[in-house]
């Protein structure tokens, strides 16, 4: 009986122990640990039931299901907050469909009426088709239109401009919410709760117009600030001054406004707009910025033409801000321009002439920031490195502007031409003015501006055919061994040190060391990334010893989705120190491509491949199917190259040649990549060859899941492993991080998931530099090279849990890991691959 009571007692006592009853300070203490690790370890518990003496009576299974509740509650919550905007995004967009679908019905109405007009018309002219006379009144009577109403005469005073911005107004609502315009639907863009929005562009019309609708997290005054701000947010905007401001009678401002913007290319020169923009506030609340080009047909003052600049016109366009139940706000874009396009060579005029180009460079731009600006105040987007978002959009914006002021080298900011060699396919311009260059962007004591020459920029702009720019951008990215010179790059290196470096002989091709990506930010949709390049192991000799072996480059890539209609593409570098700091100097070069057509055919999608030597490799004589190139051989674009260089006033002509000759060659580099990554060139029924020595993807699959299901005895999906599609579809997407190793002195990483990648924060090009040692804590190299002879012998080997480091430094946290060894079709050793389960950052 005894024992029976003692057991009922434990028993209840069991019972009891599993419901705890926290007080405030516990759960005070408890959420200061959890605000710091949301998942900590047992060894984490311990030492926290050590440590506070208030969870002393608190057993560490149960503080480790109160880190459970509390992880589950956090993400409860976070699910619903994104059910609640997803909701409210859904509800924004059905109302600005239905305001879409009563556009559509008038239009169709209007159409139909026209229609019955044109019919009755017909008949009476059949009808009367004998009587001259009649036919003659009715004739004369049907084309009395109305003449085009002529704007009243109207001065510069308030009246007259506030006469113009009030019809500016009307107009610029007509084309917002109403048919003034022949709106259709942009290719590619489909509304949905994760769009950036509804975009639309003219079907016809004067000049070229793009118009977006969307929801953003912020209040109208703020989306008002933001838009106007151009400069920070349209990159091809070089100025905005506002040169007269005053108030309205209905509380509205007008201003008056002088826009420059940059040329895209060598090709084509700039534009500037002279412009009124009006801002009032309507009946219903809705906030208005609308704007347009002030000329001799609407009165008002006016400007004289500038030097190097083709003054274009902007008609009634602008912003309607409408508050949002429930927070943030409903926006309606409206673009409309007449860029001159006759001011351009032929080739060039579709850029002037698309409206799907302006849609992606000026009416998507404007509501991908405000959605940037919105999920970074809501603090859902991390960056790398510390930095503050601004200091990064400021980077962005900093190396972009610079590398548009070199290739369009404006007199005012010191730049001009230097004489050429015969040859004009290189321009050189030089700029003996780097203070006045750079502004604001470094001190008078920062390197770049205590030169004793100035700045030099080689550029040149081709015509490539076939080639989508995005695919293109993104081998010159991941392979800049192509194209990149070692010495070139350490040259350019030279000018942030305090020791000059000769100047080097160009060599194409001749870049000796190893690329690192390391990621930095990236935009909301991925249309944009910021990273830095490390370049290792240059093999300078013992006289250039004043450069480190390492090299760190600034890099801006964007415009790398295949399916985006319209988007140019970029690749934006600048070398900067280790030190990296804010207001680093930058002295941008780069490319930039832009689509002359919007590409219509499937090919060149995002599975192709970006090995040239396989590409080379396919020859003419190939067997190629009969759509190889009939829909793509009108896919033409425009290649604009721009280098820049410091140089000392007695190397001038020495560093103007290097230029010269260095630009020559990255041209002819990009020439043989364009051919290699045409789709005519490639054959469609002789794949790619994996490099050497390195399974393709599919293969590689099928050995992970063959060998797991051989160690362990289990299958790793629950699929069918001889789809191989299948199975590298459910390893990538797989939420453990699942990485492959090689086996070597000093392992490195060959290939990882996603998730793998998101834990290593890196790429799949930047994978391959980093080693096993570098991401284990030293427990965790004591545990593998404990257990590495187990993986060897008995073919896999469980790994307790752990820490690693991702690139950028960040710890992550793992409950546990698995290894095993991959065998080939050879029962080889292949790779060691490392499955790391339920990591979360700490």
């Amino acid at each position: 009986m005894a024992v029976m009571a003692n057991n009922k007692d434990a028993k209840n006592s069991m019972d009891t122990s599993k419901y705890v009853r926290y007080t405030s300070e516990q759960v005070e203490a408890l959420e200061r640990v959890y605000s710091e690790c949301p998942k900590p370890s047992s060894l984490r518990r311990q030492q926290l039931i050590r440590e506070c003496p208030i969870l002393s009576n608190i057993e560490p299974k149960q503080i480790k299901v109160w880190f459970q509740n509390r992880r589950c509650r956090e993400k409860q919550r976070k699910e619903a907050s994104r059910l609640q905007t997803v909701n409210r995004k859904l509800t924004a967009m059905n109302k600005l469909l239905m305001e879409e679908n009563d556009r559509l019905q008038k239009q169709v109405s209007q159409l139909v009426y026209e229609n019955g007009y044109m019919r009755q018309q017909l008949q009476n002219a059949s009808v009367a088709a004998t009587d001259t006379s009649c036919e003659s009144v009715v004739t004369s009577g049907q084309h009395q239109h109305n003449p085009t109403p002529q704007h009243p005469p109207r001065d510069a005073s308030p009246a007259g401009l506030l006469s113009i911005a009030e019809e500016t107004l009307a107009e610029f609502l007509s084309k917002a919410k109403g048919a003034a315009v022949d709106w259709v639907q942009m290719p590619g863009m489909k509304p949905g709760p994760d769009s950036i929005g509804i975009v639309a562009i003219s079907n016809t019309c004067n000049g070229v117009a793009a118009r977006a609708c969307g929801l953003v997290g912020l209040d109208p005054t703020k989306v008002a600030e933001i838009l106007k701000d151009r400069p920070a947010w349209l990159r091809d905007c070089r100025c905005l001054d506002v040169l007269t401001a005053f108030p309205t009678g209905n509380g509205g401002t007008i201003e008056l406004l002088y826009m420059q913007t940059y040329a895209a290319t060598t090709l084509a020169s700039a534009r500037d707009f002279w412009t009124l923009r009006y801002t009032t506030v309507l009946e219903d609340g809705s906030l208005v910025v609308c704007e347009r080009s002030l000329s001799g047909t609407q009165g008002g003052p006016s400007i004289p033409p500038v030097q190097h600049f083709v003054r274009a016109e902007m008609l009634p366009s602008g912003y309607l801000i409408q508050p949002c139940e429930g927070g943030g706000s409903i926006i309606r874009i409206v673009d409309h321009m007449d860029l001159e396009p006759w001011s351009v060579p032929e080739v060039l005029r579709p850029l002037y002439e698309s409206s799907t180009v302006l849609a992606q460079k000026m009416t998507i731009a404007a509501l991908r920031r405000l959605r940037q600006i919105a999920q970074e105040s809501t603090g859902e987007v991390v960056f790398g490195w510390g930095r503050q978002p601004a200091v990064l959009r400021t980077f962005s914006q900093r190396l972009s502007r610079g590398f548009n002021e070199a290739v369009n080298g404006f007199t005012d900011d010191g730049w001009s031409l230097m004489g050429s060699d015969g040859v004009e396919d290189v321009t050189i311009a030089i700029n003996s003015s780097p203070n006045k260059h750079f502004a604001s962007q470094v001190n008078a004591s920062n390197g770049l501006a205590t030169l004793g020459g100035g700045i030099l920029c080689a550029k040149a702009s081709m015509l490539l055919q076939n080639v989508p720019p995005a695919l293109l951008v993104r081998f010159l990215r991941e392979h800049r061994s192509e194209w990149a010179d070692s010495n070139i790059d350490a040259y350019s290196a030279a000018a942030l040190k305090s020791s000059p470096y000769s100047v080097p002989g160009s060599r194409a091709g001749g870049f000796s060391g190893s690329q690192v990506i390391l990621p930095l930010a990236h935009t909301v949709e991925h249309e944009e990334f910021l990273e830095v390049i490390k370049l290792e192991g240059h093999g300078l000799t013992q006289e250039e010893a004043v450069l480190s072996r390492d090299m760190f480059l600034l890099q801006l890539c964007s415009g790398i989705d295949e399916n985006a209609a319209g988007a140019c593409a970029e690749l934006v570098f600048a070398p900067i120190d280790e030190s990296f700091a804010d207001d680093a100097p930058l002295l941008p070069s780069g490319f930039r491509v832009i689509p002359l057509e919007s590409r219509t055919d499937g090919s060149g999608g995002p599975n192709r491949t970006l090995d040239l030597a396989s590409a080379l490799e396919v020859g003419s004589t190939g067997t190629r199917t009969s759509g190889d190139s009939g829909t793509n051989s009108n896919l033409r674009s425009v290649l604009t190259i721009a280098f820049q260089f410091t140089f000392e006033s007695h190397l001038r002509e020495n560093v103007a040649a290097m230029a010269r000759q260095y630009v020559r060659s990255v041209v002819a580099s990009v020439q043989r990549v364009a051919m290699a990554l045409a789709p005519s060139r490639l054959n469609s029924h002789v794949g790619p060859r994996p490099p050497p020595g390195t399974p393709e993807a599919l293969t590689l699959a099928r050995w992970i899941c063959q060998s797991y299901r051989l160690h362990i005895g289990v299958d790793l999906f629950r699929a069918d492993c001889e789809a191989s599609e299948s199975v590298l579809k459910l390893l990538w997407h797989h939420s453990d991080a699942i990485m492959c190793c090689s086996v070597k002195s000093l392992p490195v990483f060959t290939f990882a998931n996603q998730a793998g990648l998101d834990m290593l924060e890196t790429t799949l090009v930047a994978l391959q530099d980093i080693s096993l040692d570098k991401i284990l804590d030293e427990n965790g190299r004591k545990s593998f090279f404990t257990d590495y002879g187990q993986i060897i012998q008995q073919g896999y080997a469980y790994l307790p849990a752990g820490i690693c480091l991702s690139s950028m430094g960040r710890p992550a946290s793992y409950d546990r890991a698995i290894a095993w060894k991959v065998l080939n079709d050879e029962d080889s050793t292949h790779c060691i691959v490392f499955m790391f389960m339920n990591w979360s950052f700490m």
